[in-house]
């Protein structure tokens, strides 16, 4: 059986026309060129739907098929067969059941081993890292969201001192800094990497007639110091930025952004439900009530219209409420 061919003889550029012809278990090319080689030491390229197959010889030189139908039928008379590889690469439903299976597997890692491997990596985070987590972090606000708190030194030493005094009666607080800011952005309380916590003028004078709400809403900062949520979430938005880049390339365009957007939000909720729960054991070891958040949050809730609560990084205030005052 012989086919037509183009050979190249690896060393230079010059087209060779030849017949391939198969005699037992030797090929042989004949024509602008000549040589022979056993089956047994020729590589036969994969098949594609519209690629040239090639048959390489040992010392690099290669055929190019021209005779595809030929070639196939050669083949299958020399008792060759494609690999499992190639031969499901022919084949769409393959394909598209492969590429299922790859997003399949590519959302499991997202959405388990991801987060799991931030865990990690926050876990094992330095103090020394985190406390430069915690300046980052607060330079940032007081560039961008901050200023200077306008109350009275008196109003915030008494708000130190009976959130300090109720801390040091509890068991399980985490070390802790108390700061005032004026804000740009309503009131407020935040809690920062390094044991800092944010309190805004706006949210002291929102509950200026509920000092147990306001110590309420400071117990759920602790809860994030305590469950270390803002460290998680930095590592976790940079593991997330990173593997979206290598995903999906430009982070920057919708497609990229939208699934570290959603993950991020996933954990933030959780993080607000870890929060709640800490504060409310954290108030009634101090002699205070659950209902105290309730009531911050329900002050809070009135002072500024909730966001849709798939796409809020809190759970709706509503679902917060109801799960504070069953655990009065």
């Amino acid at each position: 059986m012989s086919i037509h061919a183009a050979y190249f003889d690896g060393k230079t550029s010059r087209r060779y026309r030849v017949v391939l012809t198969v005699e037992g278990d030797v090929a042989s090319i004949s024509g602008e060129a000549s040589r022979c080689c056993p089956l047994s030491q020729l590589r036969v390229s994969e098949a594609s739907r519209h690629g040239t197959r090639l048959v390489t010889f040992p010392d690099g030189a290669y055929l190019e098929i021209e005779d595809r139908e030929g070639f196939a039928r050669m083949l299958a008379a020399t008792g060759h067969t494609d690999g499992l590889v190639s031969r499901l690469q022919q084949s769409w439903r393959a394909t598209l059941l492969a590429a299922l299976a790859m997003a399949a597997i590519i959302a499991l890692l997202w959405r388990f081993a991801l987060p799991v491997a931030a865990d990690l990596v926050a876990t094992m985070l330095p103090s020394s890292v985190e406390s430069r987590l915690g300046d980052a972090t607060m330079q940032a606000l007081d560039a961008r969201l901050l200023d200077a708190s306008r109350l009275p030194e008196e109003q915030q030493q008494h708000i130190r001192t009976r959130f300090s005094t109720l801390a040091a009666s509890t068991a399980d607080t985490p070390h802790f800094e108390l700061l005032f800011r004026k804000s740009r952005i309503g009131p407020n309380a935040l809690a920062l990497p390094a044991g800092r916590i944010v309190l805004t003028d706006e949210l002291v004078l929102l509950l200026a007639d509920d000092e147990d709400a306001l110590m309420a809403v400071l117990a759920h900062e602790l809860g994030h110091l305590h469950h270390r949520h803002m460290v998680h979430r930095l590592v976790h938005g940079a593991a997330v930025g990173a593997a979206g880049m290598a995903l999906f390339g430009d982070a920057s365009g919708l497609v990229a952004a939208l699934p570290p957007l959603m993950l991020d939000l996933h954990y933030s909720r959780n993080a607000e439900r870890e929060a709640d729960l800490y504060a409310a054991h954290w108030l009634k070891a101090g002699g205070l009530s659950a209902a105290s958040l309730a009531a911050a949050l329900e002050r809070l809730n009135g002072a500024k219209d909730d966001k849709p609560a798939y796409l809020s990084t809190h759970p709706a205030t509503a679902e917060r409420i109801a799960r504070l005052c069953k655990l009065r």
